[in-house]
């Protein structure tokens, strides 16, 4: 089954947002662990952690190197810097793979220790793009967020009937980035959804999309609304930083800058963004 969603849709994103108790607390609101950054990666991982927070998750831990923690603690002083052996803990949702360079020992022993739902982008997908044996330990329903060339790299295609195909035979979500994005879900359906604008193809706007979807899993969304929430609200933080700053001069942190005026969409009923968005997500 196909189905469209653009970005005025915003009565079937409402019908998927979760209310927020009046009696939370960050203990009911979800635990997520990322996982990235490399030497030199740092930003990556910043940009994941603070959508993550902005996504309404009560506590986010981060495994990343040695030489990035002074740049997190100051960045993200909401983050918890975690260590290699707090990977065996239990988490909520799990997201791994920005900047995080290329390392099968840490991915398997990830899926093989956690079971938590978990996002795979970037650098987790490159390096099961070499080490395929990886790809068969996928947990059933895990969230993958390829670009076209990674989508090459992992499947062999970046068309989107192959990655439907693919999808389908692992068992998993794959969010494949671009104009429009594509979801390709287990049970065959490809969710078409037109929102965001080009302003968006800019290095990061995939980490803030990993970190949004981890915290939407950590929240108890299921990996299908996380997906579709989790894009849109993308595209729609995009679109009105579009507003505010042209297509041209956009960077990745503005699309987390505007996170809250896309949830307000949804929580306010308000629509304050143009109709004509286009173009793609990297």
């Amino acid at each position: 089954m196909k189905m469209h969603i653009k970005a005025t849709d915003s009565a079937k994103m409402r019908a998927i947002l979760h209310p927020r108790s009046p009696f939370a607390h960050k203990g009911t609101m979800g635990h997520a662990l990322l996982i990235g950054g490399s030497h030199g990666m740092a930003g990556s991982v910043v940009l994941a952690s603070e959508a993550c927070l902005r996504s309404g998750i009560g506590k986010l831990s981060l495994l990343t190197t040695v030489e990035n923690r002074v740049i997190i603690q100051t960045t993200v002083p909401e983050a918890i810097l975690a260590e290699q052996e707090d990977t065996t803990k239990e988490y909520n949702a799990v997201g791994i793979g920005p900047g995080m360079g290329l390392d099968a020992a840490l991915i398997e022993s990830l899926l093989n220790q956690q079971q938590a739902p978990m996002v795979l982008d970037a650098d987790a997908l490159n390096t099961m793009s070499w080490d395929k044996l990886l790809v068969q330990m996928l947990h059933p329903n895990s969230i993958l967020t390829p670009h076209p060339k990674e989508a090459e790299r992992l499947i062999g295609s970046s068309q989107v009937d192959d990655v439907a195909q693919w999808a389908q035979e692992h068992g998993v979500y794959v969010v494949l980035k671009g104009h429009p994005t594509h979801l390709l879900t287990p049970e065959g359906d490809n969710y078409e959804l037109e929102v965001g604008n080009s302003g968006m193809a800019t290095a990061g706007s995939g980490d803030v999309l990993t970190g949004l979807l981890t915290g939407l899993l950590a929240q108890g969304y299921t990996p299908l609304d996380a997906a579709l929430l989790g894009v849109w609200l993308h595209g729609k933080a995009g679109d009105f930083a579009a507003i505010e700053l042209t297509e041209h001069c956009m960077l990745a942190r503005d699309i987390v800058r505007h996170l809250p005026q896309a949830f307000r969409t949804l929580t306010e009923g308000t629509e304050e963004m143009p109709t004509n968005s286009t173009q793609p997500r990297t």
